[in-house]
């Protein structure tokens, strides 16, 4: 039996091949789950590039973007190499799999949304839309629990920040 980048794994009875190949190993959750982690953090270091680290006592800008990254890195390599480990003894992604990819699509256009609204939307609107479309991306929407959450997340939210920090975060929108 061949081995390596080419081999071939043969179904029980013989009748498909499925070719273990570099693209095949990319089809794998696990390893793209892993190169997303640590592509998000290599990111991550280069928009920070230019902030003072500034030490552990005396911590500057830069200092907990660039940690973050760093143990995205980590996470993203053990996640990675895990993947490619188990490779060899499970199926490639097939077309019903992609459907892995809405989870994917909805939270992050969640958190654009949140991003882009909360200046002018303010804290209360920006957290509904936030948990509104990031909810889209469950199967099983259950509205009750949805409309739970986002009312823990704007109290927890406007406790935090705006009381406990101090933030200039408007609460309602102003038109």
């Amino acid at each position: 039996m061949p081995t390596g980048a080419s081999a071939t794994v043969m179904s029980i009875g013989g009748q498909s091949e499925v070719p273990q190949t570099f693209r095949h190993l990319l089809a794998r959750r696990d390893v793209l789950a892993g190169l997303l982690f640590v592509g998000v953090a290599l990111l991550g270091l280069w928009l920070s590039r230019d902030y003072p680290i500034g030490t552990a006592l005396r911590m500057g800008t830069g200092y907990v973007p660039r940690l973050l990254c760093w143990i995205l890195i980590g996470l993203g390599a053990i996640v990675l190499v895990q993947g490619l480990r188990q490779a060899q003894a499970e199926r490639p992604l097939s077309s019903a799999d992609m459907s892995a990819w809405r989870p994917v699509i909805f939270v992050t256009a969640s958190l654009v949304i949140f991003g882009l609204s909360i200046e002018q939307l303010g804290l209360v609107v920006s957290i509904l839309l936030l948990i509104g479309v990031g909810a889209v991306a469950a199967r099983e929407l259950r509205p009750l629990e949805t409309v739970a959450s986002a009312l823990v997340l704007i109290v927890l939210s406007w406790g935090i920040f705006i009381l406990g920090l101090g933030l200039t975060i408007p609460v309602w929108p102003e038109w």
